[in-house]
């Protein structure tokens, strides 16, 4: 980056992703490079192989179908023009769990880590939740993710639950632990 240039991410809703023609037609294929770039470096994305860019693809089409259907949020962090992380929660389907959400991903490119891109974009969820009438927002995480986990915590989520060594990549083992953050009492 060049000196007097904002460090800072600009987090992008799914509007403004498909309102700008040229953002929405690099988006697809810059989400899959994160993600088949972490996926590869052994990241806890919920694939143990890369995914395909046709994959992403679908992925990505399901959530901003969603999110039209006020059933999701998306978000997408640039640093200027570059693609370095997105999120996205969805509405649980089922009638009696309408009222609450699952934070299904959070990926930042390995080159923005440490940047405060994870924290932007996970509290613009929190936020976009929160505006939506969500009551709790759930998720999960592999337990060796120690920094998301902690990042997690700092915003207000808490375990509520863990299944010891249910994660098995190759001979690895790794607990999944569930977080929640609770709406209804944050004002």
């Amino acid at each position: 980056m060049t000196s007097g240039v904002n460090t800072e991410p600009a987090i992008l809703d799914a509007t403004e992703l498909i309102s700008d023609p040229q953002l929405e037609v690099r988006f697809a294929e810059s989400a899959h490079r994160i993600l088949a770039g972490l996926v590869s470096a052994g990241a806890a994305l919920g694939w143990v192989e890369p995914p395909s860019r046709d994959e992403v693809t679908e992925l990505l089409g399901h959530v901003v179908s969603a999110v039209q259907a006020g059933d999701g949020a998306l978000r997408a962090a640039y640093l200027g023009r570059q693609l370095v992380g997105l999120g996205y929660w969805l509405r649980y389907a089922r009638p009696t769990h309408r009222p609450h959400a699952d934070l299904e991903k959070i990926a930042v490119d390995a080159a923005a880590h440490g940047r405060g891109v994870g924290r932007a974009l996970t509290a613009a969820l929190i936020a976009d939740a929160r505006q939506t009438g969500i009551e709790v927002l759930t998720l999960d995480a592999r337990g060796d993710n120690t920094n998301a986990l902690r990042l997690y915590r700092s915003l207000g989520f808490t375990e509520y639950g863990r299944l010891p060594d249910f994660v098995a990549v190759g001979e690895r083992r790794y607990d999944k632990v569930f977080y929640m953050l609770d709406l209804r009492r944050q004002g």
